[in-house]
């Protein structure tokens, strides 16, 4: 039971840091001057993403790969058929900018890259697949890409985005910062501790509690903003905030995780990354191919039936 409370201790202190850091480092940089659409595309953005990079650095340091790996793929199963799912319910999903356009087949792409960098074994005849340190490198090239693509955004946008940033002073925001940055660490650190004890402890393997309880709890940020942009009908920053997380936690999160310490993959993990491109080819197929180009609430509950089919094989370890 301790390392429960342990568990959710750490999922709280990566809530507050990520809110502190977002609130002082917005403060700042509009202190100076920096437009607020530079400030949403990077900062907050960043700060949605802050709980599942904190777990997985701290995973990867202390060789705990199944849960780095499982951290991301599980959140990135869950922002779409979870998260997309219940906020489809509020309202159809509708893609009205361009910016999703290009995302959200960047989204499947991304997919499709772990899908080739964890196959080692079949593509190449190797004993064992490894996300390896190359690999990670190339991901954060395509995050790069991805960077610079924002800033093009940025570029072609003439007008100010409504964005509420806190006013502090430049002193004031530099606490809030290293307050953050020491919560994340901290509650990343509980998280990963719990984790692994639970897991040992309940004899379940971590790959497990990754992909549910951990993954869970650092996707809160993308689940609260989603559903609050639904019910307000901003279908766009719904589909967008579940899309960029999706490619900011491979491209970067995974990426830098596998530069710290190569990933291992497990032949139960193929699964996982298999459902990943499922949920991706799917979110592709309604969006590109359906009608009204939106996810309407039929869709939304076919989502939430394959998430709890989903967890369903894993507690069971169906096929898996």
């Amino acid at each position: 039971m301790l390392d429960f409370f342990l568990l959710f201790a750490g999922l709280a202190l990566l809530a507050i840091g990520a809110n502190q850091l977002v609130d002082g480092a917005s403060a700042l940089a509009k202190r100076m001057n920096v437009p607020s659409i530079v400030i949403g595309l990077t900062i907050v953005a960043f700060g949605t993403s802050a709980p599942e990079l904190s777990v997985n650095l701290v995973a990867a340091i202390q060789h705990d790969t199944d849960i780095a790996l499982g951290n991301v793929v599980g959140s990135n199963i869950l922002n779409i058929l979870l998260i997309l799912g219940i906020s489809a319910l509020f309202s159809p999903l509708a893609v009205k900018s361009n910016t999703t356009w290009i995302e959200i087949p960047l989204a499947l792409l991304a997919a499709l890259v772990v899908l080739a960098t964890a196959n080692d074994r079949l593509l190449d005849g190797a004993p064992g697949s490894v996300i390896s340190r190359a690999d990670g490198i190339v991901l954060l090239f395509f995050f790069i890409i991805f960077l610079v693509y924002n800033f093009q955004l940025i570029r072609n946008n003439k007008g100010e985005d409504d964005l509420e940033v806190k006013d502090y002073s430049k002193a004031k925001s530099a606490v809030y910062i290293l307050l953050g940055l020491a919560l994340l660490v901290a509650g990343g650190r509980i998280m990963v501790e719990s984790a692994v004890n639970i897991a040992r402890q309940w004899g379940i393997s971590e790959r497990l509690i990754a992909l549910t309880i951990v993954s869970v709890g650092t996707s809160l940020p993308e689940l609260a903003t989603s559903v609050v942009a639904a019910v307000k009908k901003n279908t766009d920053i719904a589909i967008g905030n579940v899309v960029g997380s999706n490619i900011f936690n491979i491209f970067f999160i995974l990426g830098l995780s596998a530069v710290v310490y190569p990933l291992p993959i497990q032949n139960a993990s193929q699964f996982d990354i298999l459902v990943n491109i499922l949920a991706n080819t799917l979110l592709f197929l309604f969006i590109f191919i359906g009608r009204g180009r939106r996810i309407v609430q039929w869709e939304g509950v076919l989502f939430l039936l394959l998430y709890g089919a989903y967890l369903l094989a894993l507690i069971k370890g169906w096929g898996i």
